[in-house]
């Protein structure tokens, strides 16, 4: 296990948009938390700009994305953003209030997975889970290709 491995998960919990209800985001933040996640937990209404330079700040492995009106309709341009910015290897959920006919845009954008109302704690936990795991293999596998 390297020093990477060993230190937990870093999870950024945000609201992006306008939406201020962030009841859901919360619940959530403390499922990963009682998890031994390290949560870094945003007050609503954030820029795509300013979630990136988190990512970057934080080291983050994961954001989760809370959403209850339309505010995951923006995902896609944050997916942008972080691939411009270099962090492909973040990973991206989506939790919330998302129409059925709007999920295939926001996979397709590379958001890994969409919960949804009444999503129980340990299938969340063991997804955020398994998620970062991957996240930080990509990462490696990034510096390990520039590293002889």
């Amino acid at each position: 296990m390297t020093n990477v491995d060993a230190r937990p998960l870093r999870v950024l919990v945000t609201k992006i948009g306008l939406d201020g209800h962030d009841r859901g985001s919360r619940i959530v933040a403390a499922y990963l938390r009682d998890a031994g996640m390290e949560v870094i937990y945003t007050p609503p209404w954030q820029t795509i700009s300013g979630v990136v330079k988190l990512v970057t700040e934080e080291d983050v492995d994961i954001i989760g994305v809370s959403s209850l009106a339309t505010d995951h309709l923006i995902v896609p341009k944050m997916m942008d953003a972080l691939r411009e910015a270099g962090l492909e290897h973040v990973r991206v959920i989506v939790g919330g209030i998302v129409p059925d006919e709007e999920k295939g845009a926001l996979l397709a954008a590379g958001v890994s997975r969409i919960f949804g109302p009444g999503a129980a704690r340990d299938e969340i936990v063991d997804f955020v889970t398994s998620l970062g795991r991957q996240s930080r293999s990509g990462r490696i596998d990034e510096f390990s290709e520039v590293i002889p």
